[in-house]
């Protein structure tokens, strides 16, 4: 079995946060969103994970020299090969998969790193496929399936008019990963685009008319990464998770100085806290400091400063230093607010 994840998008509704660090490698209660995202899948599928290939963008979309580096130890964590790829031009979800047309063979499961997840992942030989989904309220501005007889009947990309509420959440399994990148070959050789883009529905809804049966597979909980309050609240539900699972997530050598921490919260290395109140569901980075603070239901990166604050529902990247009477604030990496 193959993992390959598609990250290459900058991320442009998380801004200011993605204009410096991707928003795949964003960290969530202390891991990138990619690594949750690979770990989550290899612990849920009862199969030996044989190689996992990352397809990012280009230096040039602010994708940092060592991230190659960090994927590849991602991989090698899981006992798996890595592979990275890189699409040059953002052409939609098909081309982005076909950048990594040399790993994409066999079975496979292909994540696209948008969410986080948690589902029981039971695959079945029988189907040619399956693509998670999730019951949506707003199906408007989503990719969602259509089912007759328990196999999905059509695939419609962001429909005006109701068709279904069953949204695609990035998340596919292929028993035949040649088949897919024949198709998108197919695709880009006979430039058919939609909104010019290749996308990958075209190619799933070319492979049902050629008799592929595709399943849907449902999740529990389906956690967004793409806009602020969304990854703010995701973090709460990670942090939550890792709580109920017994998983001490505060460094054993933070600096409590007359402060509280209230679980749950992840709190990374050389981390100083002074007069303040932590928590429930705060991160904070490594190399931080915080005085005279209380925070609640916020996401911090590493080596900030902040002090005199009241922050919930807050977002502060890396290296930020912060001071003031504002709660709920986003503001990106090396800002100064004071």
């Amino acid at each position: 079995m193959k993992i390959i994840v598609p990250m290459a998008g900058i991320g442009s509704r998380l801004r200011p946060h993605t204009l410096t660090v991707p928003k795949p490698l964003t960290v969530i209660a202390g891991k990138p969103i990619v690594q949750r995202l690979v770990e989550d899948i290899s612990s849920v599928i009862d199969e030996k994970i044989e190689e996992i290939a990352f397809i990012i963008g280009p230096a040039k979309k602010g994708f940092p020299s060592n991230t190659e580096e960090n994927l590849l130890k991602i991989a090698k964590e899981l006992g798996a090969k890595g592979s990275v790829y890189v699409q040059e031009e953002a052409l939609g979800t098909a081309h982005a998969l076909f950048c990594a047309k040399d790993s994409l063979s066999g079975p496979c499961v292909v994540a696209y790193a948008d969410t986080l997840f948690k589902a029981d992942f039971k695959l079945d030989s029988n189907a040619d496929g399956a693509i998670w989904v999730k019951q949506v309220e707003d199906p408007s501005a989503f990719g969602v399936v259509k089912l007759e007889n328990g196999f999905i009947k059509d695939f419609v990309e962001k429909p005006k008019d109701f068709v279904s509420d069953l949204a695609i959440i990035g998340i596919y399994y292929f028993k035949d990963g040649d088949r897919v990148r024949d198709e998108i070959q197919y695709l880009i050789d006979n430039d058919l685009r939609e909104n010019n883009e290749y996308q990958l529905t075209n190619v799933l809804e070319t492979l049902k008319q050629d008799g592929a049966k595709f399943i849907p597979g449902t999740v529990n909980t389906w956690m967004d990464c793409g806009k602020k309050d969304p990854t703010v609240d995701t973090n709460k539900q990670v942090l939550e998770f890792e709580h109920a699972a017994g998983n001490n997530l505060v460094s054993k050598d933070v600096v409590l100085e007359n402060s509280e921490i209230i679980q749950p919260c992840f709190i990374g290395e050389n981390v100083v806290l002074k007069n303040t109140k932590i928590g429930p569901y705060v991160s904070i980075g490594a190399n931080s400091l915080v005085e005279n603070s209380t925070i609640e239901n916020s996401l911090i990166q590493s080596n900030v400063e902040i002090s005199n604050a009241n922050l919930n529902n807050a977002m502060i990247g890396n290296h930020a230093k912060y001071n003031g009477k504002y709660t709920s604030v986003s503001i990106g990496d090396y800002t100064e607010l004071t």
